[in-house]
């Protein structure tokens, strides 16, 4: 049986990485330049694109810290995808809880477990944290080329969605719901 290392040996990596500014444009551009990037790669757009979206989204409404950027990372591993996006709030850690039923905004985290497949928060380094969400894309992995890089992502059959998965989210509360 095959482990986990043989299968990332054996399968190409895709990567891609830049930093924005923590914007409402740096946001936009992070979902443009995913999106050309997947197209590259031969991925399907949706629902990545969404993904994209909502995790810069939150990256610079509630992990924003002026002067400081935000880092969004695809990595393309067999038929997964893993978005990752990084801020430098790591005292702010993301609440799934929906908003009030007026609210306009409050949606982001509930739209994320709604489309991935796993998603999860990991606390780095103070002050950076990061946001993932994982797909299954269904592309094989023939279709990708290696770029030399390698990602934690999961291997194997579909799991049940849960966000307290490695890492599990930390059991606080919410300061920041309601801003």
């Amino acid at each position: 049986m095959a482990t986990l290392s043989d299968v990332i040996h054996e399968t190409a990596v895709r990567n891609f990485t830049l930093r924005l500014s923590s914007t409402p444009r740096g946001a936009r551009l992070a979902r443009l330049l995913a999106v050309e990037q997947l197209r590259a790669w031969g991925l399907p757009l949706d629902p990545a694109r969404q993904l994209v979206a909502e995790l810069a989204a939150n990256a610079v409404t509630h992990g924003r810290v002026p002067g400081r950027d935000f880092q969004l990372t695809l990595y393309a591993v067999a038929d997964t995808l893993r978005i990752e996006v990084t801020d430098t709030r790591g005292d702010r850690s993301p609440c799934l809880e929906g908003p009030a039923g007026d609210a306009e905004s409050g949606r982001g985290l509930v739209v994320v477990e709604a489309l991935a497949d796993r998603w999860g928060v990991a606390l780095e380094r103070h002050p950076r944290k990061t946001v993932w969400a994982e797909l299954n894309t269904g592309a094989p992995a023939s279709t990708f080329l290696n770029s030399g890089a390698t990602g934690g992502l999961s291997h194997g059959t579909r799991e049940r969605k849960n966000p307290y998965q490695a890492p599990p989210l930390p059991p606080a509360a919410c300061p920041h719901s309601g801003e």
